[in-house]
């Protein structure tokens, strides 16, 4: 019997799919019907009268059958309003709001760009600042303005500033004075970054 039930459970739809709006309160609106009704169903008299929408009828699934199979959206139309309604362009004769190209857009700097995915394409489209015709990210240059260095810098001036800041803000290049330190992380952090980057490879 268990089994029996689990089956009958399975077979009946969730009411995500199927529309069931379970204990509504409201009796099926199909004459002489005593179910539930649980379905929705548009009123008889139309969607609304243009004093907001009209409530809807409840009907027992029996009878929202039978008022679906028999439910036609043309159903009072002339042809013409039958042929304007099949249009592909149908429902889209509002008025919209015009682009007037005044509004600015966000800033660059508006945005986190983590993976360097909008400034790459942004400096791509200014045009290289290098003689080898290799490309800069925003990343880039900011990197290199850690390590003082040009955009044409190559991979040898890329090393030979590392390891110079490198010893220059390094604690044990200075007594063990940490006041540094935060230099130093950038340092590495940008020499990391550029030795990966298109441009230094």
């Amino acid at each position: 019997m268990g089994v029996t039930r689990a089956n009958d459970e399975k077979k009946k739809p969730g009411p995500r799919f199927h529309g069931r709006v379970e204990n509504a309160g409201q009796a099926c609106a199909a004459p002489g019907c005593n179910e539930p009704g649980e379905f929705r169903a548009p009123p008889l008299e139309g969607a609304s009268d243009g004093n907001g929408p009209r409530a809807f009828r409840w009907m027992c699934l029996d009878h929202v059958r039978a008022f679906n199979a028999g439910y036609n959206y043309f159903d009072g139309m002339t042809s013409e309003e039958i042929y304007a309604a099949q249009r592909p362009t149908a429902g889209w004769e509002g008025e919209s709001r015009a682009f007037t190209g005044r509004d600015p857009g966000p800033r660059w700097s508006d945005f986190a760009d983590p993976l360097d995915a909008i400034a790459a394409r942004y400096w791509r489209t200014m045009g290289p600042e290098r003689s080898d015709g290799k490309p800069l990210s925003g990343q880039d240059r900011e990197s290199l303005k850690v390590l003082g260095l040009a955009p044409d810098a190559d991979r040898h001036a890329l090393r030979k500033a590392y390891s110079e800041l490198v010893r220059r803000y390094h604690p044990d290049r200075n007594g063990g004075d940490r006041s540094h330190e935060v230099m130093l992380g950038k340092v590495i952090a940008a020499y990391q970054q550029l030795r990966q980057a298109p441009a230094f490879v």
